[in-house]
């Protein structure tokens, strides 16, 4: 194998590979040879470099919309206690779901709302970031979509996130207000657990 090409230092996309000097062959060898890994369909990723998730880096390589949501993000920010079986991703509606082999629970939101209470996370070992919605407004989606996620989820988060200090209802109530679906069951919520 010639020198030609330098190893990255991160993890890169098939279309990148010519950019490190990489060929089929060069791929295929290191591959052969351990010190590349196959993360996803035309993911790649050197296997000297340190752990990380990834699922979460395969979603953010092939979706830069790609946002954390609803149980997946409650359990980021400790408001639920179950862990999550499936990963719950966000998309702008219509945008093309990529192909990804992970336990991926895709949803589509509105793309007016999409942006509300999104900001992004490191993904750790990674030069990546994936988006997250914040607590608030992943309390707000439960309520939304507790049809789909559970009844119990909702209000047990609902529940902890108002034990937290500093938390203001009001925060919730003006958010539920920009969403669609959400402010009446929202509003019952609050009502009973405060």
């Amino acid at each position: 194998m010639s020198k030609t090409f330098e190893l990255p230092t991160h993890e890169f996309r098939l279309s990148e590979a010519m950019d490190y000097g990489l060929n089929g062959r060069h791929l295929k060898a290191l591959l052969e040879r351990g010190a590349l890994e196959r993360i996803g369909r035309g993911l790649y990723r050197p296997t000297h470099l340190p752990p990380t998730d990834l699922d979460r880096l395969e979603i953010a390589a092939k979706s830069p919309f790609a946002t954390i949501c609803l149980a997946s993000a409650l359990a980021e920010h400790d408001l639920i206690d179950e862990i999550p079986a499936r990963i719950d991703i966000a998309l702008p509606r219509n945008t093309r779901v990529p192909e990804i082999g992970g336990p991926i629970a895709w949803h589509q939101f509105d793309r007016p709302t999409f942006e509300l209470g999104r900001t992004e996370i490191a993904i750790s070992g990674s030069k990546r970031r994936i988006g997250i919605y914040s607590p608030e407004r992943s309390i707000v989606d439960a309520f939304r979509m507790r049809r789909t996620i559970g009844y119990e989820i909702p209000t047990e988060a609902l529940r902890n996130w108002l034990r937290r200090r500093g938390s203001q209802p009001t925060t919730l109530t003006k958010l539920a207000s920009q969403i669609p679906k959400s402010s009446g069951p929202l509003m019952q919520a609050l009502e009973y657990l405060t």
